[in-house]
């Protein structure tokens, strides 16, 4: 289908959620499921990739640690020049993509090159993660705000405010920090967050191998490292973790050891 003169050329800029098929809004569904080409993160879960119909493209444009065969520039270039194919394309990104998605940047340049970028939110793994193991991110009594931050430390001290962040009434939780924990630990000790902050690590929320490790902020970096997990990990730090099931249980059979 050409684009005609009076139309300018589109593409949908779409959340995947966390995983699971399920918790797609019904607007992305709709739309990768009508699309012709979509072009996709590596977080994008295998469910909902084979869920999409034959007749569309898919092209994986996904980054592993150290291993980017699709730099953003070309990510983008790629973008423009499907729009401007006509052909009804679709970016999908895992969880929401204006969430450490690099969506904005995305629909930065879109727009920049005459391209419509229409955005459709999708659930974040900070609230899928949470819900999936029965924590609140905010509660009463316990966490007045929340406070979402990428576990991609830098060298530099500056990379984060580290005392603004350490605030016991505060849930923080951590994106993409599997591989730096145990520094963040460190970080939010010395500035001042108890050692005895509960810690829920999930990793694959939602999906059907979901699992989960709780414990204190002092020893969560040591207790992570043994786990030799790969999926994708999501840590929540704070009181509202001691409201999960999972962390009651702990609880009570610590009590009866």
């Amino acid at each position: 289908m050409a684009v005609g003169a009076a139309e300018a050329p589109r593409i949908h800029l779409v959340g995947a959620g966390p995983g699971d098929p399920d918790l797609l809004t019904v607007k992305a569904w709709r739309l990768i499921h009508d699309a012709e080409v979509v072009v996709h993160d590596r977080l994008v879960s295998r469910a909902i990739l084979d869920s999409i119909p034959s007749h569309a493209a898919l092209i994986d444009v996904g980054k592993t640690p150290g291993h980017h065969p699709f730099p953003q520039d070309r990510i983008n270039d790629m973008l423009v020049d499907l729009a401007r194919s006509g052909r009804r394309v679709v970016r999908l990104k895992g969880g929401d993509p204006f969430i450490f998605g690099r969506g904005g940047e995305e629909a930065e340049y879109l727009a920049r090159h005459g391209i419509i970028c229409e955005v459709v939110p999708g659930i974040t793994a900070a609230s899928a993660c949470a819900s999936s193991l029965g924590i609140p991110l905010t509660h009463r009594g316990l966490a007045t705000g929340v406070r979402f931050i990428t576990g991609h430390c830098q060298n530099d001290e500056s990379d984060h405010d580290w005392r603004g962040l350490a605030d016991p009434n505060t849930t923080l939780a951590v994106y993409m920090g599997l591989a730096n924990i145990r520094e963040i630990a460190d970080r939010l000790i010395r500035a001042g967050l108890p050692g005895s902050t509960p810690v829920a690590m999930i990793c694959d929320g939602t999906l059907p191998h979901q699992t989960h490790l709780i414990a204190p902020l002092a020893t969560i970096g040591e207790l992570a490292a043994t786990q030799h997990r790969t999926g994708r990990a999501l840590f929540v730090i704070g009181q509202v973790v001691n409201l999960s099931p999972a962390a009651k249980l702990m609880e009570r059979e610590s009590a009866l050891a």
